[in-house]
């Protein structure tokens, strides 16, 4: 038992070290990648939480490859998914992480522990990460960035929750003293817990951009900067040829986004999302019950 204490500290030291590289190497090299601000921060905290992972998803979906070809390179439906699914994440993922300090702190139960992590995740990633920052798109409106941003945030909660609870709850179970955000292994579970909750809540981002419901990648220029214009019908994704408005950081900017403004938009009737908001609470009462009978929910 003490051996495998010792193997799991060593694994974890290592995880840590090389997050704390890839933290460095995304902060650094982000700046001049013209991606809009919100998405170089969502890259920064995503790494941050999934260490040397995050910085790879990075270099593969985001990092512009050659001058002026980032409008190309983030056009594919899959980059602007992941971008989707990213900035997701990241935002709720400072709720959640909050919540799951206070409740390790307060030593709460595991459902009380869940529910508090729900809460403050679906609220700072809506209210803050969604609706705040992304208020452009919706006109500068923040009220109506409020109200056509929850629907998409629900949907991506959920799903991203249904895949974290079973990691954090068995592995916490597990693993003596993990419940304490004072050591490295309640860090160590809840990163891995997230990047499960991000691959879970992959293919569901996979269906908001692809019905307009979610924005993904961005590409944003200052004024005068040049890039290789894109077909907005090729692989699904859409450039829309139009010089946007100000930026949040106040530049003159061209936007990639999938399903936003383009030709190839599809719209999703109130019935599919009505099924995919069934679907993605099936997902987290799926991920309540594998812990419950893992017997994670009891503390």
């Amino acid at each position: 038992m003490k051996r495998e204490a010792v193997v799991l500290d060593g694994i974890m030291l290592l995880w840590f070290v090389l997050t704390a590289l890839s933290v460095m190497f995304v902060v650094w090299d982000i700046r001049s990648t013209p991606e809009s601000p919100v998405l170089k921060w969502a890259f920064v905290l995503i790494t941050a939480y999934i260490g040397p992972l995050g910085a790879f998803l990075y270099v593969l979906g985001c990092r512009e490859p050659l001058s002026g070809l980032h409008e190309r390179y983030v056009a594919t439906r899959w980059r602007q998914v992941l971008g989707s699914t990213m900035h997701c994440v990241a935002g709720d993922g400072v709720g959640i992480l909050a919540g799951a300090v206070i409740a390790g702190l307060l030593q709460l139960s595991v459902m009380a522990d869940l529910t508090l992590e729900y809460v403050l995740g679906f609220g700072f990633g809506w209210t803050i990460f969604q609706a705040l920052f992304m208020r452009d798109t919706a006109g500068g409106s923040y009220w109506r960035a409020l109200a056509s941003t929850f629907v998409p945030e629900l949907l991506s909660m959920n799903a991203l929750m249904g895949g974290m609870i079973p990691v954090m709850t068995a592995a916490m179970a597990t693993v003596a003293g993990s419940h304490s955000p004072l050591t490295l292994a309640f860090w160590f579970i809840m990163s891995m817990a997230l990047l499960v909750g991000f691959i879970v809540a992959y293919p569901i981002n996979w269906w908001l951009v692809a019905y307009n419901l979610k924005h993904g990648m961005m590409t944003v220029r200052p004024a005068g900067g040049t890039g290789i214009a894109v077909d907005a019908h090729a692989d699904h994704s859409v450039s829309d040829g139009r010089k946007a408005e100000k930026s949040a950081d106040g530049v003159s900017a061209d936007h990639n986004r999938a399903g936003h403004g383009g030709p190839s938009a599809h719209t999703a009737s109130s019935g599919a999302i009505a099924l995919m908001t069934l679907l993605s609470f099936a997902l987290l009462a799926l991920g309540l019950a594998v812990s419950y009978l893992s017997g994670g929910l009891q503390r």
